[in-house]
């Protein structure tokens, strides 16, 4: 299996997540029912449409347990499945699969969720000319999982942490004393990337004359934010953010902004359906 994320280290992350399952006495469950030379055979498999993501994860951790399980992925992620899909089979030692599951499982319900609540929103803008971003409201130490599990729905991340482009919010700006002196200062500091948020009209020009190299429009409605890109008029590329939901995105994709950002992807997206169901070989 081969599996790499730019800035993830799948093997600390199955250490550490085993490590805190298995505490300091172990599974004693599995130690205590099943037969040290008990095999099982297993099937992942969703209990309702979804988009997959995190089954190399969950791999990993069935063989970081039995380097010799067998495992047959039946689908990869990205994928689209119908309810009743099965993801992946697998056969292995009976102890080390149970004791493996949960762990398995929450990864991949949890970045499955992801996705798929993604790729609805995503679904909901086709056509319209926005791009759906993701945001920095992920579960602390899982940023890079979740955000790749947006990707796998569809969307394009933004900033993957407070290193790689200058963020002025309303607390900045307050206070820096106005929106183009933050700015300003932002440029000072040899920085490329400027977003700045935006919640009036009237900010637009002093932060573009500052140097502002992105403008999220925040919290606006769609007249209001078609009349933003009115008049930032292609110079920047805009932003709609702020408490955008599936039932209101196309009208906001439809006044002509480059991006729509959505907290929720990653902050409130339910788990999937999606069980391990094993039989006596």
């Amino acid at each position: 299996m081969s599996f790499t994320l730019p800035d993830f280290d799948l093997d600390a992350f199955v250490t550490a997540t085993l490590a805190e399952d298995l505490g300091l006495a172990g599974d004693i469950t599995s130690e205590a029912v099943i037969p040290a030379d008990a095999v099982f055979d297993g099937v992942m498999d969703s209990r309702e449409a979804v988009i997959v993501a995190g089954l190399p994860i969950a791999e990993a951790f069935f063989r970081r347990l039995d380097p010799d399980v067998e495992i047959e992925l039946l689908a990869k992620d990205g994928d689209r499945v119908p309810a009743g899909s099965d993801l992946m089979r697998l056969r292995g030692k009976a102890r080390a699969m149970l004791t493996a599951e949960r762990s398995a499982l929450n990864t991949v319900q949890h970045l499955t969720g992801i996705a798929t609540m993604t790729r609805t929103y995503v679904d909901k803008i086709a056509g319209a000319g926005a791009t759906l971003l993701d945001t920095r409201k992920t579960i602390p130490g899982l940023r890079v999982l979740e955000k790749y599990a947006t990707r796998m729905g569809g969307a394009t991340n933004h900033r993957m942490g407070l290193w790689d482009a200058a963020m002025i919010k309303d607390n900045h700006v307050a206070v820096a004393g106005g929106v183009g002196e933050a700015v300003r200062r932002a440029k000072d500091a040899g920085i490329e990337r400027i977003i700045v948020e935006v919640d009036r009209v009237d900010q637009i020009e002093p932060a573009l004359a500052a140097g502002a190299t992105h403008l999220l429009l925040d919290n606006m409605d769609p007249p209001t934010l078609r009349g933003a890109v009115r008049l930032v008029g292609g110079r920047v590329p805009t932003e709609a953010s702020g408490g955008v939901r599936l039932d209101t995105i196309r009208a906001i994709a439809e006044t002509g902004v480059t991006y729509i950002s959505v907290g929720r992807l990653t902050q409130s997206a339910p788990a999937a359906d999606i069980g391990l169901d094993f039989a006596n070989a």
